[in-house]
């Protein structure tokens, strides 16, 4: 796709040829926005208000409590696990969803280092998603660990038989680079080690085969291509043969084999329910599960497709029309997710402008804009519009007015 043949007649025909015609009506789309942060927060389900509605004014305020059992609360973390193992390659009973991704991930990690103490090292890269810096340096300091923090090209060198966990994002929220999933974790098996794989920008965004690749241990959150909601609940996936191994170092009423049976002493639950601790939130659930079943039955390869001739667009348009801006997400499909990143010294400012205009992406610091690229709903000529607005912005230079100044407290 060349720069000089992008023009908007010639985004709206690629829209004609779109192989998920239908499911932007799926969404509630504000007028005058173009929407591309949906890395950050999906866009809003159509199906969504109605169905948390009748959780709430129907099973809750009709049934009242007998709902746990009458419209099977109880089950509501299997059950939305099992769908979310579906999109990610994973077997059924291999997947719960429970807490955030950051709780998630203390409760893997801190299991899987108890299972190896006789190992010292934790080894994750620098720059991770710092909610997963910050929690495996917890990990480390609690359980007497040694944090090793590399980049990602020197990570077949940190590996090693010292090695008691591996914390990587799969595609790098910043960049969107990904790492070869199977690569990496084979080189963590040669060695006797796992990885904890953080897939929150993966879901919904790029093809996975969990099992094909040998993954044996990830987390999630439900609000970026789930189209979950803002502070849906998360997930975790164990691997079915390794789940009696694993205790969850969070103990809650709800992960003990018999959680209505109060005995004092804890048991854990057979299988991934053992990861389960408190009540689980029967109305971020419902919000989730509407999200997941958007989801179903996409053919993941096409959708990973459409992102990638969108990125392509994007970037071939602003090399065109806004060259001061420098791409840095990888060039080839295989090694990125589904958002584009440039950076630019007035990153900020510009974002804010952008904002102002009805183009919504975000900043990440220092000098990063970041937009997301979500085939249900981003059409081509979305793109075409926002790097024209975008070029207009940095030829008047309202970039530089006072009200764009400064940072957001939500970036």
């Amino acid at each position: 796709m060349g720069s000089t043949a992008i023009t908007l007649e010639g985004a709206r025909a690629l829209d004609r040829s779109d192989p998920f015609p239908h499911r932007r009506q799926s969404f509630s789309l504000p007028d005058g926005v173009i929407y591309l942060d949906g890395n950050s927060l999906g866009a809003l389900p159509l199906a969504t208000p109605g169905i948390v509605a009748d959780v709430v004014q129907d099973q809750w305020g009709r049934s009242l409590i007998s709902s746990w059992n009458d419209h099977d609360w109880i089950g509501a973390p299997a059950r939305i696990g099992d769908k979310i193992a579906s999109l990610i390659g994973a077997r059924p009973g291999e997947v719960i969803v429970a807490d955030s991704t950051s709780v998630n991930l203390f409760k893997l990690l801190a299991a899987l280092v108890q299972m190896n103490s006789d190992r010292g090292d934790i080894v994750t890269e620098k720059g991770n998603f710092p909610t997963d810096l910050h929690i495996a340096d917890g990990v480390a300091k609690m359980f007497g660990k040694r944090l090793v923090s590399v980049p990602s090209n020197q990570m077949a060198e940190a590996i090693g038989p010292d090695t008691a966990a591996i914390v990587l994002c799969h595609v790098h929220y910043r960049t969107a680079f990904r790492h070869d999933i199977k690569s990496v974790t084979d080189l963590a098996r040669a060695v006797g080690a796992r990885v904890i794989w953080d897939l929150s920008h993966s879901i919904g965004a790029v093809p996975l085969d969990l099992h094909a690749d040998g993954v044996e241990l990830a987390v999630g959150c439900g609000y970026k291509y789930l189209n979950g909601g803002p502070g849906a609940p998360a997930f975790l996936h164990i691997a079915g043969d390794l789940q009696p191994e694993m205790i969850s170092p969070i103990r809650g009423w709800m992960g003990h084999a018999d959680p209505f049976g109060f005995d004092d002493a804890y048991v854990p639950a057979p299988g991934i329910d053992r990861f389960l601790a408190g009540t689980p939130p029967i109305l971020g659930l419902a919000a989730l599960e509407a999200g997941v079943d958007l989801m179903l039955g996409i053919d993941q390869h096409a959708l990973f497709g459409k992102s990638q001739r969108l990125f392509q667009m994007f970037a071939d348009l602003m090399a065109a029309r806004c060259p001061d801006f420098a791409l840095i997400s990888p060039d080839r499909a295989e090694q990125r997710g589904s958002h584009i990143s440039f950076a630019h010294p007035q990153a900020s400012a510009i974002m804010n402008a952008l904002i102002a205009q009805g183009v919504i992406g975000d900043f990440r610091a220092p000098d990063v804009l970041r937009f997301g690229l979500t085939p249900l709903y981003i059409r081509f000529e979305d793109i075409w519009q926002a790097v024209d607005i975008l070029a207009g912005i940095m030829a008047s230079g309202t970039w530089r007015l006072a009200q764009h100044a400064g940072i957001r407290r939500v970036t």
